[in-house]
């Protein structure tokens, strides 16, 4: 028989690549607020006893809790809103876990440090700039405090779900690119990593197997910025001679991106190496895999444009 996980928050691009990951080898039952795919059943985290009573009923081995405000700006304007959904909807996952005496799985992120070092391993001290920050990085702290056993893993930049899930820099990036952009402007002053969702996930796998619980950073190998990035994906997208990239400070974007960011969120995924686990690719390795997996004829299609 099939061990289960219940996947709370599962509607995005993360859940997506959860659910293909571990969808062949446990009973998935996975829910959200927004109900984009079949797969998907209507669940709000944010209401206590409807989710205490889902999980219960299901029964699960494993509770993994993914869903989160992850639009910063909208995190600084409707800051009662993200704390409920963001970290006191996280212990709620931590009573359920440890009632069901369960290991429960907390998404982090880099965004929770202040970015004056040019990078982070897994035992540096946060230092969040806003309100999703702090928001993530208390649930974070909360998790570590009180469940009596989780994996808090650590994202660096989300590439994953495609067009229809990608709400991140890479779906940003080709949308323009789609639309005709022959110039595109990227910032120079934002260092980071990004993190394929389909590798993430199967490194949560690895972990689970081996029971090794804890605090991890779990990023794509390599460290980068977003304008390597952008500069490699119209590399991977045959457009390097056909797209010009100008380099902006932040400032370029202040009136739509207004909420603080670290100008480094680079992490080392530290503890994953010295435990002999970390699986995650190389990031220009995983932005091709990305591209060639969930945008098949994107090539062909730019090239219609050019």
């Amino acid at each position: 028989m099939k061990e289960r996980i219940y996947i709370a928050g599962a509607g995005g691009m993360l859940g997506e690549a959860f659910h293909k990951v571990f969808g062949s080898d446990f009973e998935l039952k996975c829910t959200d607020i927004d109900v984009n795919a079949p797969w998907l059943e209507y669940l709000d985290f944010r209401d206590r006893q409807a989710y205490i009573a889902d999980v219960t009923g299901f029964d699960p081995q494993y509770l993994f809790h993914l869903g989160a405000y992850t639009d910063l700006e909208f995190c600084e304007k409707n800051v009662d809103a993200t704390y409920l959904t963001n970290t006191i909807s996280v212990e709620n996952a931590v009573f359920i876990a440890n009632q069901l005496e369960i290991p429960l799985l907390y998404i982090s992120t880099a965004g929770i440090f202040d970015g004056k070092h040019e990078e982070y391993d897994d035992w540096d001290q946060p230092n969040p700039l806003g309100h999703y920050a702090r928001s993530k990085f208390m649930g974070e702290q909360y998790v570590v405090a009180h469940a009596h056993r989780y994996l808090v893993c650590r994202a660096g930049w989300m590439m994953g779900g495609g067009k229809e899930k990608d709400k991140k820099f890479i779906n940003k990036l080709i949308l323009q690119l789609l639309s005709g952009k022959k110039e595109i402007h990227v910032v120079n002053d934002k260092d980071g990593t990004p993190t394929f969702t389909v590798d993430f996930a199967k490194n949560v796998l690895l972990l689970l197997r081996s029971q090794c619980w804890g605090l991890y950073n779990m990023v794509c190998k390599g460290t980068t910025s977003r304008l390597e990035v952008a500069k490699e994906l119209v590399r991977v997208l045959d457009l390097a001679d056909k797209v010009a990239i100008r380099e902006v400070s932040s400032d370029y974007f202040k009136d739509v991106y207004s909420a603080p960011r670290p100008p480094s969120e680079r992490l080392l995924n530290k503890k994953l190496e010295l435990r002999g686990l970390n699986c995650m690719q190389d990031w220009k390795t995983a932005l091709r895999e990305y591209i060639d997996s969930y945008y098949p004829g994107i090539k062909s299609e730019l090239a219609q444009l050019s």
